[in-house]
């Protein structure tokens, strides 16, 4: 099964020097039989699409804790695509919910989705307001689609050492 993890770029530097990603309350997002019928239309490709979105979503509350603290962060919401028969729905959460149990070993990371920088301000304004939105302010929820409307670009999991170097990270 394909899962898309919510993550931040400090969690992918984890993810390099450790070999392992540990979803944050095990948590990740995936094309699950809740989500298929939630949708009355689209493939696989457009509701895997659905789960990476809600993913995407998910790294924006990550970033909202760390764009409070002392420590650097970058406001870039980030996606981990991991391939893993380890987990199981959570219809309690989400139609796309899924709970993984244990880390996520490297060798399963099939891609991973970073904002480019444009995508910055964008993501650290819907960042700051993203339990509103959930909430249901609708302001709130504006603002998280100037963000929603950045595309994610995808990187091959070889790539993530040259890159986290290339952003100083």
């Amino acid at each position: 099964m394909r899962i898309y993890v919510p993550a931040t770029l400090r969690m992918l530097r984890r993810l390099v020097a450790d070999d392992v990603l540990d979803p944050l309350g095990g948590t990740a997002f995936a094309l699950t039989p809740a989500l298929r019928e939630a949708y009355a239309a689209g493939d696989t490709d457009e509701l895997e699409y659905v789960a990476m979105r809600e993913a995407a979503r998910a790294s924006l509350r990550l970033l909202s804790i760390e764009l409070v603290g002392d420590q650097p962060a970058w406001p870039r919401r980030v996606v981990v695509a991991v391939d893993t028969d380890a987990a199981l729905p959570r219809p309690d959460l989400d139609d796309a919910a899924v709970r993984v149990t244990g880390s996520i070993p490297a060798t399963a990371v099939a891609a991973v989705h970073i904002d480019d920088p444009e995508a910055e301000y964008a993501v650290r304004q819907a960042a700051a307001v993203v339990d509103s939105a959930d909430l249901g302010d609708p302001d709130a929820e504006f603002v998280l689609g100037e963000a929603e409307d950045f595309e994610l670009a995808w990187y091959d999991p070889s790539e993530l050492p040259f890159l986290l170097e290339l952003l100083d990270l």
